[in-house]
């Protein structure tokens, strides 16, 4: 039995409150507080004391993975009928997104277990233990921009589906779609060509995507989707139709 768009529309909804329950959780709140660049000490110190909490941001970077990629298959039912090529898209850029934040979290839980097991340190002396430890969580950090460019693309789709979807989502949302996923390949260029500046702007051009997908959430959590009358179904569809 089909699931109604409504219902689909709830369901993503959910997905996408858990995927960013799970994110901000994860790159929010843990990431920023055992990172320290260019320290390594106070790096592998801050994962040492707080060890069962890096391991919960583990598992919160792979659940939140994992929901993301969910919530793409959820769209894609819903929206394929729109543009199915741009469904497509959508779902591949979530699934790069995910498998490379995946991936770093293996690095996270390495440095973990560098900084915890005795015998690293034994091995290379503190001081190459603790370089070791920044040298994971260095890689999970700049993973993480990496990731950001299939974070900010996915909303390229995303908001053109919103945009032609017929009324099913508003205009406005589909554009605010698109301007944020403009604002996070922004924030993520400044971060590697011009380091001083990409600083200076992260708070500031990550409020357009963040209104933006906080907006999708709440859209489809309250209203879902706009549904056609009966009478007006054939002509939406006819206007959807592809040659």
């Amino acid at each position: 039995m089909t699931a109604s768009p409504k219902r689909l529309a709830r369901i993503a909804g959910v997905l996408y409150l858990l995927v960013g329950i799970f994110g901000a959780f994860a790159e929010g709140f843990v990431d920023p507080r055992m990172y320290v660049a260019g320290n390594a000490a106070a790096t592998a110190g801050n994962v040492v004391a707080n060890a069962g909490l890096v391991r919960m941001d583990v598992v919160a970077h792979l659940l939140d993975g994992t929901f993301f990629v969910f919530l793409a298959m959820t769209l894609y039912i819903l929206l394929k009928h729109v543009h199915e090529s741009a469904a497509r898209a959508m779902v591949v850029l979530v699934a790069l997104a995910t498998g490379i934040i995946c991936l770093n979290a293996v690095f996270e839980f390495e440095g973990l277990r560098v900084a915890t097991d005795g015998s690293y340190a034994a091995a290379f002396g503190a001081a190459g233990s603790h370089a070791l430890v920044l040298l994971l969580l260095d890689t999970q950090h700049y993973g993480t921009l990496v990731a950001q460019v299939f974070f900010g693309l996915w909303l390229v789709p995303l908001g053109l589906l919103a945009y032609r979807s017929s009324g099913m989502f508003p205009r406005w949302l589909g554009i605010l779609l698109m301007v944020g996923a403009v604002c996070y390949l922004v924030d993520l260029l400044a971060a590697f060509l011009v380091p001083d500046l990409g600083a200076g702007i992260a708070r500031f051009v990550v409020i357009p995507p963040a209104i933006a997908e906080i907006s999708m959430v709440l859209y489809l959590l309250v209203i879902g989707v706009r549904t056609a009358k009966p009478e007006e179904g054939v002509v939406v569809a006819a206007g959807n139709a592809t040659p």
